[in-house]
């Protein structure tokens, strides 16, 4: 039985107190499943929130929504890998479609980043996916396999082995268009096509997430497709009860 990892992506929402809600009420009615894993990337200054709420919860781990690449400097806003790190953080997420799409992050960006975190002891969830235009001109593959491999870039089959990866289709994400679980296998095939040349048949072993307008109707179906090994949720994850719907779907 694969073990499946649901990671819920709160954006720019849920500030401290709305986070201590929800984590007593998500808590309160999600008991520790030995074939599941729960992770939360909170805003920054919700962090601390969440990390207290969730201690003595092994299964449930914590992440940052973004880094710098640098280990410090003057980087006004910015948060380092290492200090994410040294706060608590397990994880980062690196190459969402919004820093990509809304705040102009490239492709060497994200292998920067993805370095940064190696280094820090974080794991970074490299998350790829194509526009929808790229999808009608038949360029989602393509697409898909440049952010992976730039991301991957600086990195050696050791450290890619450790990772996750999420394919969230961009125009799926926020839309109400979902792809179907036949569209997120495919693409998951394509994905572990491509990281099996750099880390061999470790690749097995690797979480393919998919995201995009993930909700507690779709999730099943998604997460039961071939090739998926779990789902990065946005909107659906910041209600607790809806949350708690599709974490054990």
């Amino acid at each position: 039985m694969k073990r499946l990892v649901f990671a819920a992506n709160w954006k720019m929402n849920h500030g401290p107190t709305d986070a201590e809600a929800f984590m007593r009420s998500f808590l309160a009615h999600y008991p520790r499943r030995p074939d599941r894993t729960v992770l939360f990337f909170p805003p920054a200054l919700t962090f601390a929130t969440v990390q207290s709420a969730a201690r003595g919860r092994s299964d449930i781990v914590l992440g940052v929504q973004n880094i710098h690449w640098e280990p410090k400097g003057a980087f006004t806003g910015e948060i380092s890998a290492p200090i994410a790190r040294d706060a608590g953080a397990r994880m980062v997420l690196v190459g969402h479609s919004e820093r990509r799409h809304l705040f102009g992050e490239t492709d060497e960006q994200t292998g920067a980043k993805c370095a940064a975190a190696v280094r820090a002891g974080l794991t970074p969830v490299l998350c790829v996916g194509e526009k929808l235009e790229e999808r009608e001109r038949g360029q989602a593959e393509s697409v898909v396999l440049r952010q992976l491999r730039a991301g991957l870039a600086n990195l050696e089959a050791q450290h890619v082995s450790t990772m996750l990866f999420a394919y969230e289709p961009v125009w799926a994400i926020g839309t109400g268009r979902t792809a179907t679980p036949e569209d997120a296998s495919a693409m998951h095939a394509v994905i572990r096509s491509a990281l099996r040349e750099t880390v061999g048949e470790r690749v097995t072993s690797l979480p393919i997430l998919y995201g995009g307008s993930v909700n507690r109707g779709n999730a099943q179906a998604i997460v039961g497709a071939r090739d998926v090994d779990g789902l990065l949720v946005g909107g659906a994850s910041l209600d607790a009860e809806g949350w708690t719907a599709i974490v054990t779907a």
